[in-house]
Parts: C-alpha cells; sequence; structure tokens
C-alpha cells in the first residue's frame, strides 16, 4: 500500500512539474501599428486560433499567446501593410507550435486570416475579408459593405448579419450556415458539405449555393421576392411556396426540379445538387 501511494505520489509531482514547465514556455506578445484608412491586415497561423474585430482609431493591435517555444512570431509594416506570420522551428508540432491571436483593427481595414486548425473568427468590419483554413472552423458576423471569401476543406462555416457585399464560400465537406446573409452576390460551393441559409435573399442580388452530394435547405419568408431555379439529378427537391411559372434550361419534374417566380422575382436564386435532398421552406 505505501509503495503504491509512494508511486502515485511521483506520479502526481511529474504532472505538476510538467505543467508548470509548460504554462512557463508560454509567451504573451503584443504588437502595435498606426495604419491609414484602408489598411491590410495578413495573419498565417498554422495552428491556432484567430479572432478579428473592429475597434475606434487607427491602430492595428495584435495580441499573441505562444503555447511553446517552438513557434514564434514574424511581424513587419510596410506602408500600410501590416503582415504577422507564425513561424515553426525545428521539432514543432499541433501542440508545441500553437498561438492564439487576437487583433482589434479599424472597421474599414481588409483582412486576410489563414490558419489550418483555426478557429477563425471575425466581426464588426466593413473592408474585404479573406479566410482560409483546412479543419479550421469559420464563424463571421456582423459585417458589411465588403468582399468575403471563405476556403476551407472540412471545417464548418458560419455567416451571420453579412449585409450588402460579395460573398462567396468554396468547402469540400465542410457544412456551410448562413442566417442573415443578404447582398448583391452570394455563392457557395461545397462537394459534400450542407448547406443552409435562412434570410430574405435581400433585393435585387444572385444567390447560388450548389453542393455535389449535400443537402441544401434554404428559408425564406412569405413575403420573399425571387427568381428561383432548384434541380437535383438524383436527390429529392420540395418546396413551400407557390410559384409562377417560368421557362427554364431544362424540364421542371415534380420531386426532382422546379422554376418560377415569387413576387417582383428581384433577385434570383439558384439551388443546385447532383444527389443531394434540395427544399425551399416559407418561414
Amino acid at each position: 500500500m505505501k509503495q503504491h501511494s509512494k508511486r502515485a505520489a511521483k506520479l502526481v509531482l511529474v504532472v505538476v512539474i510538467a505543467g508548470a514547465v509548460y504554462g512557463a514556455a508560454q509567451t504573451r506578445k503584443e504588437f502595435r501599428y498606426t495604419v491609414s484608412p484602408k489598411s491590410t491586415v495578413y495573419v498565417a497561423n498554422q495552428y491556432g486560433p484567430i479572432s478579428a474585430k473592429s475597434a475606434p482609431g487607427n491602430q492595428v493591435v495584435v495580441t499573441v499567446v505562444l503555447r511553446s517555444d517552438k513557434v514564434e512570431v514574424e511581424q513587419s509594416q510596410r506602408g500600410n501593410r501590416v503582415e504577422i506570420r507564425s513561424h515553426l522551428l525545428t521539432g514543432a508540432d499541433v501542440d508545441s507550435g500553437q498561438a492564439d491571436y487576437e487583433i482589434t483593427l479599424p472597421s474599414d481595414a481588409n483582412v486576410t486570416l489563414q490558419s489550418s486548425t483555426g478557429p477563425l473568427h471575425v466581426e464588426k468590419l466593413n473592408g474585404d475579408v479573406t479566410l482560409e483554413g483546412a479543419t479550421a472552423e469559420v464563424d463571421v458576423r456582423d459585417l458589411s459593405g465588403g468582399h468575403v471569401h471563405i476556403k476551407t476543406l472540412n471545417g464548418p462555416v458560419t455567416l451571420t448579419n453579412v449585409r450588402d457585399g460579395h460573398v462567396e464560400i468554396t468547402s469540400v465537406s465542410g457544412d456551410v450556415v448562413l442566417n442573415g446573409v443578404e447582398g448583391p452576390l452570394v455563392q457557395v460551393n461545397s462537394t459534400s458539405g450542407k448547406i443552409h441559409y435562412d434570410g430574405n435573399f435581400g433585393f435585387g442580388g444572385q444567390y447560388s449555393l450548389t453542393s455535389h452530394t449535400g443537402d441544401i435547405e434554404a428559408l425564406a419568408p412569405p413575403y420573399a421576392s425571387i427568381d428561383v431555379t432548384a434541380r437535383s439529378v438524383r436527390g429529392q427537391v420540395e418546396n413551400d411556396f407557390p410559384l409562377e411559372p417560368k421557362h427554364s434550361s431544362f424540364v421542371a419534374k415534380a420531386g426532382s426540379a422546379f422554376a418560377g417566380t415569387v413576387g417582383k422575382a428581384a433577385s434570383s436564386v439558384k439551388l443546385l445538387s447532383f444527389s443531394g435532398k434540395i427544399h425551399l421552406k416559407k418561414r
């Protein structure tokens, strides 16, 4: 019994020491840059989250926590462009190479964020936003007026309250959720991920939701004003709206394809899949 207690005590001691060493290896850094309107901020981080949101003033403030001495920060400012990169040293892996970034910047800044594992979070900006990741979860909120470009492999993507901009999303297998997303162009392309849209389809916009094998669900209010085309080659297609018929490039067929207009048909909506289910729902 005593020997067992000694072993347990040694194990606890090792865990405590390891935790202390790991904690001591963490380093917090802060970088500040004064910029002019329409600045460009680029952050590349192999492992770990990046969060960016607007703040008053003309400064870009980057706070980063390095999880070990296996990763360091390379940073520079050239004119109105700020560039930050995580540099992995020999022996770094997904744990020891992690860095956590928090960024505040003027609302009109143009932002590019890259992380394999993420998550990536952006909110309250009106400049252009480009987000790229592999498994990174992407969360975008309260954007207006800019272009939003997102590319992921299998990370889930959620956009909430994005207005008056161009939105282009490409995903291999990650699900895409759009809540209150409206603009001149909203385009989602996925290979196998599901696509869920819940909004008004704006006014005068072009909306294209396409998934090869994933399901597509689109919710709109009864007063929606759309010119809609929906087709799934091998999947089921459902529609809750009374449609005025229109000419289309394919033959409308109950259960697999439909085309028509609702209201004044102010926005163009295309819902296309090869084998996924499509459902246009009335909210």
